[in-house]
C-alpha cells in the first residue's frame, strides 16, 4: 500500500508528459495503468477526485480561520441584541433615565412580538374565531354552549 502511495505521489509531482510515464519500481501487470491513477485502487479514487475539485480548501471554506467562540457568538443574533440592550440600559441608568428606557423597551418588545395578519401562513387559523373564515374556532376552544352543558350536566356530558 505504501509503495502504491509513493508511486501516486511521484506521478502527481512529475509534469504530465505526452508519453506514458516510466515507473521507478516495476509493478505486476495487473497494477500497471497509465497516469497518476495507476497506483490507486477503486476505493482511493473518490478521495483523489475530491482533491482535484477547484475552490478553496475545505477548512478555509468552512471559516476555520476564525476562533470557534467568535463564530458561535455571531451565530446568535438574539444574544447580541440582548447584550446591546443591556449596555444601553446601563448607560441610561447612569443618566437617570433607566426606568423610562426600560418601560419604552417593554412596549417595543410587545409591538415587535406581535405578527400582522399578512404574516400568517396559509391555512393557519387565528386564536380569535372572529378573524377566521366562517368564525371557525380553533381546537380546544371553550364555547358558551359547552360551558353551559358542563355546568348543568357535569364535565363528561359533552363526550
Amino acid at each position: 500500500m505504501e509503495r502504491r502511495l509513493a508511486q501516486f505521489r511521484a506521478a502527481r509531482r512529475a509534469p504530465q508528459p505526452t508519453a506514458a510515464p516510466a515507473k521507478a519500481v516495476a509493478a505486476p501487470a495487473s497494477e500497471q495503468r497509465a497516469g497518476p491513477e495507476a497506483a490507486l485502487g477503486p476505493r482511493d479514487r473518490p478521495a483523489q477526485e475530491a482533491a482535484r475539485r477547484p475552490g478553496p480548501p475545505r477548512d478555509v471554506a468552512a471559516g476555520a480561520t476564525a476562533p470557534w467562540g467568535a463564530r458561535a457568538l455571531l451565530a446568535h443574533t438574539a444574544l447580541l441584541k440582548f447584550l446591546l440592550w443591556l449596555v444601553l440600559l446601563g448607560l441610561a441608568a447612569e443618566l437617570q433615565f433607566g426606568l423610562p428606557c426600560f418601560v419604552l423597551s417593554l412596549f417595543y418588545w410587545l409591538y415587535a412580538g406581535t405578527r400582522g395578519p399578512g404574516e400568517r401562513r396559509p391555512g393557519e387559523r387565528s386564536a380569535y374565531s372572529v378573524f377566521n373564515p366562517g368564525c371557525q374556532p380553533i381546537q380546544g376552544t371553550l364555547t358558551a354552549e359547552q360551558l353551559e352543558r358542563e355546568l348543568h350536566y357535569g364535565p363528561a356530558a359533552g363526550r
